[in-house]
Parts: structure tokens; C-alpha cells; sequence
């Protein structure tokens, strides 16, 4: 048993139905040929009748005793072996592609096949064929897969695969049948959706949550969408359970409006505290000064940020901060905890502020409810999956349409994009443009931000320049918010940042970012519902992924595109993309397998 413990490890198998999945690559069949179908693979059962040495090759003649024919066979690298193997009256089973020639069926190099009748499966492993084989004998059987949650066809589908009586119905031009692949990737979903499940915590709630939302909804100036209410209701239903802490992520579209939905989560949470971390000091004040714009007056507000804070976090109804708050000795209890951007914050951060707030790092069983916020849409299938962790919402329409066109642009089109830059900035509006480096690199056929800073700043006031490694670069945002017409950076912008007046987006080897990152920097433009651009600078106008970009400004459908452009790798010969997570499951179109294996799970 320790052994096998081992050899799992070594595999990296943590479950029954990880065993399962380890298919095999392919089959060596050495059943007996019951045809003779020339210009195939035959094994035939034969004898010896003639063995010829002539100038360094092997010429034989075999009696196929099944079909009462003559085939001739010629070994072109004879060694002893061949000589002693095939000496004349040997029986042999031999393997090989039969030909014709002049009305003689004849073999070329055929090889002496020890183990006859079987087909025997070939795994890419690190083990040795006879541990695999081990393994597979001791644990794999139709009960214990349809213990694992397997249906009994679907079980027995499996154990064919590894335990093959023929190859009927298993392969269909060199790979697994269609239907084949189907179950497999049904598989794949169930064995992932139990491994979250059983990672999925439950904690009974510092507090049940029922503060009224209407005095916040009533007051703001606009009405909140249809998909809003229904991730607030929802939430509302969570803060409200006593026997387990709400554990959800919310994902917005860009411009979809998340922040009045952690407002009504703030109001849920009265009279008692709620605490929201963002990922930079520009995020923060951003959230600061839209809950002070729209929250009841009567609602105390406080900033915590490296620098210090705005209002009295001790006294303050919703503490807003970054990754500080993290170092604040006395922060105090709140039931409920919000992380905007969540992915921008490590897993040990995020888990640290739930600890805080849930009483000074106890790690008693009772935990603040806990909601996570992003921008980065992921394709539905993705939040499927994410489910048997975390419970879901996608909000995925916008309260107002957004008016971005996106347009391919190539060097012969810069003068024109010279002309609409200048018309934007005298509308009082903004540009950015982003580039793909900071510095000059041999690798990159672009201009890096600090050769093209020169151009821009002779030809256009109040430029500004940013970028990641730039210690000061909030603070840049900031100023040119206030005060900019042009905006130099890195993809340092890509998520968050709000810039009302920005209409003209241009970035500079578009082609070299992914279709997530770019869905992000398109959504800088447009905040206010403005007509704006987004340019894509390229060398290469006809890249296909581009071009679908152009096409939606939908980021759940980019996130879909996005995983249609990945490569897939070839089903069966083992040769799957490094960064694949699933081997059978087309994670961008295989919704209706998810929903089947949710159910099952």
C-alpha cells in the first residue's frame, strides 16, 4: 500500500478518477488478422517454409496457416536474431503491412510478436508500463469509478478503455471516438468540481446581516440595472443566514457597475462596521469618494491608506482602504469583509483581512461574511466551474450603452490619428496611449514609451508619463485626471482607474497583449457613456484575434474568444499545451457538460 501511496505521488493522482483520466496514448493490437486486407497492418500467425542470406539481407518465406497463403518477407538490417528467429520450419506470430506484388503478398520487415491475441494499452508516464499496469489492476474496477460518481455505462466505458477486449468502437481516425471524448470531458468536470467541493470552507457568521438597502437605491440619481438588483438580492440573501458566512464573488463587465453593489452591500451590513480593501491608493480614493457621494449622509466613512487616512476608521459605519489596513493594529471588528480586484491581492492577504476582521486574527469558527469584486469577466463555463468553491454572480449588463468604437490601425493611418487626437483634447476631452515597454528592446518591433516620449511632448501640452516601476505614478494619475490631455503608459492603467474625460485609447502592439487585457484598457474610454476609440496600433492588420476583438465590446464574450484562441494540442498522442488545464473539455464550449456534471456533484 506505502508503495503505491508513492507512485501516486509521483504521478500527482489525488483522486480515483485522476487515475481514470491517465489514458493510454495508444494500443498495440496483436490480435490475430481474420482478413487479409492489403495496404494494412496484419498480425498473422505463420511458419518458416524458406530462409535466404543474400548479399547482406534476409529473404523469407512464410506459410500463413490460417489462409493457406505465401508471403514473402525481406529483412534489409538481418542481425543474429533475425537469422535464429526465422530459421526455416520456426512458427512465429508476425505483425507488419501487407503489400502486393505481382499477385504475391508480401511484408517488409515484419516484427515477431511475443505476446499474441492481446491489445495492450501504452501510457506516457514516469512509471514503468508494469507499475501503471499495477495500479490500474489494483484500484481501477466498475464499482469503485461508480463509487467515485460514475453512471454504470460510463464506467464501464472507462475500464474498456484501459481494459480493451478490441478497439470497436474506441478510436475514429487515430484518436478516441467523438462520443468518447464527450464522456471523458464529462469526467474531467465532475473530478475537478469534487476537488473544489471538498476545498469549499463553511464558518458560521460573526452576525446575521438585515440593514435596509432603500434609503441608498431611493437617493441616487439614476435606477440600478435588472442584473444589480440581482446579484443585491442575492447577497442579501447570504448576509442574512446565521449558520454559514457568505463566501461570494461578484465579476462585472467594465462600466457594469460593481460599486453601487458594494454600497448596498455596506447598508446590508448597518448598524454594524463593513471593511473594503483595494489593490492601489487610486482605487481606494476612487471608492472613498463615490460612497461619500452616494451613501446616506448619516453614514460614517473613513480612507486608510500608507500615507494615513481620511475620518476616523474607529468610529467610521464602512472602513475603505488598501493592503494598510492590513497593518493597522487596531482595526476594528467587522461582520462583513469586500475585496475590490481580489485577484490583485495574494490568497494569504486576502485570507489575513478576513482573520482581522473576524477578531484580531482569531482563528475561531466563526468568520466575517466574505465578498469579492472584479473587473475581469471569465467565461461562463469558468464561473460554472468556480461555483463548487465559491458561490458566483456575473453581472454582465451596463447601465448605460457604451459608445466605443474599435478600430485596426496600421503606420499609413497615424496622420488621420494625429487629426482626431487634436479634435478630442480642443472638445476638452482625454487621450492615452499605451505602450507595449518602457524601454527600447531588440525583441520588440515598437517604440518603448521613453523613445516616443519625445515626440509627444514637442507637439502636445499637459503630456503626461507613467508606468509600473514609476514610484510616483498614482499621484501622475491623478494630476492628469485633473489636468491632462495626453496620457503616456504602460498597461499600468488596465484595471480600475476612472477618468471620466478620457474618450481615445491607442495601443501600441495590440497584437502582443491578450484579449482580456485589451477588453480592459478599451474599458478606460467611455466611463460616462461619451463616444469614444479605441485604436489598435498593429503590424499585422489581418491578426484574426484582433479582429474578433473589434467585433463585441462584451467582456464575457472576449473572455469566450479568448479561450477559443488558445491551442488546444492533439487529443490522443499526449502532446497537450503545458498551460491546459483540461485534456478533454473545451472549456469555451462545453457548457451543457458542466451543467450536467454541476448536477452530479
Amino acid at each position: 500500500m506505502q508503495e503505491a501511496k508513492e507512485l501516486f505521488k509521483k504521478l500527482k493522482i489525488t483522486t480515483l478518477l485522476d487515475l481514470a483520466l491517465l489514458l493510454p496514448h495508444s494500443y498495440h493490437d496483436t490480435t490475430l488478422s481474420a482478413t487479409i486486407d492489403p495496404g494494412r497492418v496484419h498480425t498473422l500467425q505463420a511458419k518458416v517454409t524458406k530462409s535466404l542470406k543474400q548479399n547482406g539481407r534476409l529473404t523469407v518465406q512464410f506459410w500463413l496457416t490460417d489462409f493457406n497463403r505465401t508471403l514473402n518477407a525481406v529483412f534489409f538490417r538481418a542481425t543474429p536474431y533475425h537469422y535464429k528467429l526465422f530459421s526455416e520450419g520456426s512458427e512465429v506470430v508476425i505483425q507488419g503491412k501487407i503489400e502486393t506484388f505481382q499477385g504475391q503478398l508480401q511484408m517488409g520487415q515484419p516484427k515477431a510478436i511475443s505476446q499474441a491475441g492481446r491489445i495492450i494499452p501504452k501510457y506516457k508516464t514516469i512509471l514503468k508500463q508494469s507499475e501503471m499496469r499495477a495500479l490500474l489492476e489494483a484500484f481501477l474496477s466498475q464499482e469503485a469509478l461508480m463509487k467515485a460518481g460514475l453512471r454504470a455505462n460510463e464506467a464501464e466505458m472507462v475500464m474498456r478503455l484501459h481494459f480493451p477486449g478490441s478497439l470497436e468502437g474506441i478510436l475514429q481516425d487515430g484518436l478516441f471516438h467523438p462520443r468518447i471524448q464527450r464522456v471523458l470531458g464529462l469526467i474531467e468536470a465532475i473530478n475537478h468540481l469534487q476537488k473544489l467541493s471538498a476545498k469549499k470552507s463553511l464558518h458560521p457568521p460573526l452576525l446575521a446581516l438585515k440593514g435596509e438597502i432603500a434609503p441608498f437605491v431611493e437617493g441616487l440619481p439614476f435606477c440600478l440595472t435588472a442584473q444589480q438588483h440581482e446579484v443585491i438580492d442575492s447577497i442579501r440573501t447570504d448576509l442574512a443566514r446565521s449558520d454559514k458566512a457568505a463566501k461570494r464573488m461578484i465579476v462585472g463587465d467594465v462600466g457594469s457597475g460593481k460599486t453601487m453593489v458594494i454600497l448596498a452591500s455596506v447598508m446590508m451590513a448597518l448598524p454594524h462596521k463593513s471593511i473594503l480593501m483595494a489593490p492601489t491608493s487610486l482605487l481606494a480614493l476612487q471608492l472613498y469618494e463615490e460612497a461619500i457621494k452616494h451613501l446616506p449622509s448619516q453614514i460614517k466613512v473613513a480612507l486608510v491608506m500608507q500615507g494615513g487616512e481620511q475620518g476616523c476608521y474607529k468610529e467610521a459605519d464602512c472602513i475603505i482602504g488598501t493592503h494598510a489596513l492590513l497593518y493597522r493594529e487596531d482595526l476594528p471588528q467587522a461582520p462583513l469583509v469586500m475585496v475590490d480586484e481580489q485577484h490583485r491581492f495574494g490568497t494569504k492577504q486576502r485570507h489575513q483581512l478576513e482573520l482581522l476582521a473576524s477578531g484580531r486574527g482569531d482563528q475561531s469558527a466563526k468568520r466575517a461574511h466574505f465578498l469579492q469584486f472584479s473587473a475581469t469577466p471569465i467565461p461562463r463555463t469558468q464561473a460554472m466551474m468556480q461555483s463548487a468553491l465559491i458561490d458566483v454572480s456575473l453581472i454582465t449588463q451596463r447601465p448605460f450603452e457604451l459608445k466605443v468604437a474599435t478600430k485596426i490601425i496600421i503606420k499609413s493611418d497615424f496622420t488621420r490619428l494625429l487629426a482626431h487626437m487634436r479634435e478630442e483634447i480642443a472638445a476638452g476631452h482625454q487621450v492615452l496611449i499605451i505602450y507595449p515597454l518602457v524601454e527600447e528592446s531588440e525583441t520588440n518591433p515598437y517604440q518603448s514609451l521613453m523613445q516616443g516620449r519625445e515626440y509627444w511632448e514637442s507637439r502636445f501640452e499637459r503630456v503626461f508619463v507613467t508606468h509600473g516601476k514609476d514610484k510616483n505614478k498614482e499621484e501622475v494619475l491623478l494630476a492628469f485626471r485633473e489636468q491632462g490631455d495626453i496620457l503616456l503608459a504602460t498597461t499600468v492603467v488596465e484595471v480600475g482607474i476612472s477618468l471620466p474625460r478620457l474618450t481615445l485609447i491607442v495601443i501600441v502592439g495590440a497584437e502582443r497583449l491578450g484579449l482580456a487585457t485589451l477588453h480592459q484598457l478599451r474599458g478606460r474610454v467611455g466611463r460616462l457613456g461619451l463616444e469614444s476609440w479605441c485604436y489598435l496600433f498593429t503590424r499585422n492588420a489581418k491578426n484574426e484575434r484582433l479582429q474578433a476583438f473589434t467585433q463585441t465590446t462584451n467582456g464575457f464574450d472576449i473572455a469566450k474568444l479568448d479561450l477559443e484562441f488558445r491551442e488546444g494540442g492533439d487529443i490522443l498522442e499526449g502532446t497537450i499545451q503545458s498551460g491546459q488545464k483540461f485534456r478533454w473539455l473545451d472549456m469555451a464550449k462545453d457548457e451543457e457538460v458542466i451543467a450536467e456534471a454541476q448536477k452530479r456533484v
